[in-house]
């Protein structure tokens, strides 16, 4: 079974190499790149460990600031291919690992400005969303 199969890919450096069908002409086929899942769980484990319980006395701008530095270096890497699924997932994620953190820092727990969602809260941080960064020049 090869590459060529439907279904099959090969994952090589952090990323997915497959071949799928053109959405125009079904009969043609395309060579599709994106981050694996590995790869995706690598950062996943990574934004877990730099939101841990045990990181609740470090400042939450310098803990965004560092996590906005490791997703700016994995962006770089990540920067050729199909990105924006991998990219909501790794955002939505980032999101989710923040907010869980800021309400479990203190026994009062955070309380974001009323009116304001989670993800306009945390970019007005500092938070950088992989979404909104310019695409490399």
């Amino acid at each position: 079974m090869g590459i060529h199969e439907p279904g099959v890919g090969l994952n090589f450096l952090g990323y997915t190499f497959r071949y799928d069908r053109d959405h125009y002409d079904p009969q043609r086929r395309y060579l599709h790149l994106t981050v694996s899942e590995p790869a995706l769980q690598r950062v996943r484990d990574r934004l877990k460990e730099m939101t841990a319980a045990n990181q609740c006395f470090t400042p939450v701008r310098q803990m965004i600031e560092r996590i906005n530095r490791m997703l700016r270096g994995w962006q770089a890497y990540f920067s050729q291919g199909h990105l924006s699924d991998a990219y909501r997932e790794v955002d939505s994620y980032t999101q989710r690992r923040l907010s869980t953190h800021l309400r479990r820092r203190s026994q009062r727990g955070y309380k974001k400005p009323n009116g304001v969602t989670w993800w306009d809260h945390l970019q007005r941080l500092g938070w950088n969303p992989l979404q909104k960064r310019g695409a490399k020049t």
